[in-house]
């Protein structure tokens, strides 16, 4: 009797960080479902932001980037509390500063690993701890992985990360275990303002693609979307975002590529001077015995 595979769709997650307001709903969502460990980070004097970065006990982060840049009101973020005060003219009795010399601004946008098409850690896991599932994300089998750390330094975000005092890579499962009982990932569904958005990851395009064209009709020109293209070095995140500026502002690669992308070509040049070196060798030696 032959076993029946039923193939699902591929899932994901799209962020959109036009509506995110920092709550930090989604990190502590995480750590509830998923039983990740407290990580007391504190305020690094650079931000308003207290968790720091992605890491083995932090498997969702919330980024304050604060900017101080000419805005005007109808450059702030879209569908935020400053333009909405701004148009109540409640700006100057809340204390918003919504003037053209030099105002701040937040742009706030919740990371997580973006189980790309392409995995770099896949390729490089020695036991098969990481592997990917039939929803088409990328998982760490804490109980195969044995702390080598080779997927740390290949994954071209610096998502994962090993988890001190027990050497195993832990990261965003996208909840794997809800994701087989048909739930929504707990960061998802924590979020207040649906910033982050769960689902089939096609229909998550064209809802992306449809977000950036209202932006841009707004005025919002520096709206884009970040790693949506599947022609990319990582051929398309999972996990996906519309920014609100260019990724270096939000600490991420501007052109992410798989670091295993060139792994065939440079073996294939090693080959091929390992052989001219063996033949220059046997030919020395050749001559060497006239």
């Amino acid at each position: 009797m032959t076993a029946t595979v039923i193939e699902s769709p591929r899932v994901g997650f799209f962020t959109d960080t036009s509506v995110c307001i920092g709550c930090k709903a989604c990190e502590v969502a995480c750590k509830e479902w998923n039983h990740v460990p407290a990580e007391t980070k504190g305020f690094t004097g650079e931000s308003y932001d207290n968790s720091g970065a992605l890491g083995a006990n932090r498997w969702r982060h919330v980024a304050f980037v604060e900017q101080r840049k000419p805005l005007g009101v109808t450059e702030a973020a879209p569908d935020s509390l400053v333009q909405e005060a701004a148009l109540q003219n409640l700006a100057e009795e809340a204390g918003i500063e919504t003037s053209d010399d030099g105002a701040l601004r937040w742009l706030m946008s919740s990371d997580v690993c973006k189980h790309c098409t392409r995995a770099a850690c896949l390729d490089v896991c020695p036991t098969g701890a990481l592997f990917r599932t039939e929803f088409d994300t990328v998982v760490v089998q804490e109980d195969v992985c044995n702390g080598c750390g080779y997927c740390v330094v290949a994954c071209p975000f610096g998502v994962l990360d090993q988890r001190r005092g027990d050497g195993r890579v832990w990261k965003c499962t996208l909840c794997y275990d809800r994701l087989k009982d048909d739930l929504e990932p707990a960061c998802a569904m924590a979020c207040p303002t649906d910033s982050i958005q769960f689902g089939n990851l096609d229909e998550l395009r064209a809802r992306a693609d449809e977000r950036v064209r209202t932006l841009h009709e707004r005025g919002v020109e520096d709206a884009q979307l970040y790693g949506r293209d599947p022609g990319d070095g990582v051929e398309g995140f999972g996990a996906f975002f519309l920014l609100l500026d260019d990724p270096e502002v939000y600490g991420l690669p501007p052109d992410p590529v798989a670091t295993t992308h060139h792994l065939p070509e440079i073996w294939r040049t090693t080959a091929v001077a390992a052989a001219a070196l063996g033949a220059g060798i046997l030919a020395a030696f050749a001559a060497g015995r006239r």
